[in-house]
């Protein structure tokens, strides 16, 4: 594998003689904690302390957000972040942990499928998330020019020994315009398609009534990530089938909000209190 300085200065601290090997046993890990029905909890990270956090609590992996990595690095979520920096931490949150690291990829930053994987490999990370929208335009990409393009992402992949865990989001609850029941096929065809091209799980972002997520875990011929919101915690998940649970930048933006709040608590306290006049404190000490 060639040196990637000039891509991701964590990635080449990280490199080892033989990346592949210590790639692979990680996704081996990674891809048996898909268990339907006893999901991976994935609270998302977005730098090593959180991580850290993470292994701590038990957690047998790590995933990143892009949304909070990109958000701590000073950009917008929506590839807007270079992706140098964007594998840079990712890259320093794999070399902190010794459990297995899925990444956040968005939709590739417009790399080629050998570039991503010779990229997402350096880093030591043994997944990623690939989504189905575009992040320049917000629209869904055509299901078959997405199935494409993962499969040759796991040609790529295969080509260079790498036995990477891929994570297919699929975008139709945030993108779609249609009606419930056919945004829910159209989820539903393209798990099933996506699963076809060599995904190993598939994940219907923003998917959120119950009914619908048992429907689509008992269709898709697929391991299926969900979204942990809207009520839908990872004990009534598992009832239905889910094998792995994310929570995007949630906890990422509950930190902000806790160190907001701790700000304007510290502000507050630090203003002066009023003054009283010299008259009245001469009246107090009179009395």
């Amino acid at each position: 594998m060639t040196s990637h300085g000039r891509w991701s200065p964590a990635a080449e601290r990280g490199q080892t003689r033989d990346p592949a090997a210590t790639v692979n046993r990680h996704a081996a890990v990674l891809r048996d904690l898909h268990r339907p029905g006893a999901p991976l909890v994935l609270p998302n990270v977005w730098d090593c302390s959180s991580a850290y956090a993470m292994v701590a609590a038990g957690l047998p992996a790590v995933a990143t957000s892009s949304a909070a990595i990109a958000d701590s690095l000073g950009y917008r979520d929506g590839e807007a972040a270079p992706v140098g920096q964007m594998l840079d931490a990712v890259a320093r949150i794999a070399a902190a942990v010794g459990v297995p690291v899925t990444a956040d990829l968005e939709r590739g930053y417009q790399m080629s499928p050998a570039e991503l994987v010779e990229r997402l490999a350096a880093t030591g990370a043994a997944g990623c998330n690939l989504e189905d929208s575009d992040p320049g335009t917000g629209e869904l990409v055509d299901a078959g020019r997405q199935a494409d393009f993962l499969a040759a992402v796991r040609a790529a992949a295969r080509e260079r020994g790498l036995d990477l865990v891929l994570n297919a989001r699929i975008d139709t609850h945030l993108r779609s315009a249609g009606d419930a029941v056919s945004v829910l096929d159209d989820t539903i065809r393209r798990a099933r398609r996506y699963r076809e091209a060599g995904a190993d799980c598939v994940y219907p972002i923003g998917l959120s009534r119950l009914p619908a997520i048992a429907e689509v875990v008992a269709a898709a011929e697929a391991p299926v990530n969900i979204l942990a919101r809207g009520g839908a915690e990872p004990g009534r998940l598992a009832a239905l089938g889910v094998a792995r649970v994310s929570f995007g930048p949630y906890l990422y933006r509950a930190a902000r909000d806790h160190l907001d709040e701790l700000i304007a608590g510290y502000l507050a306290d630090a203003e002066p209190a009023p003054r009283q006049s010299t008259e009245s404190i001469d009246e107090g000490e009179s009395r």
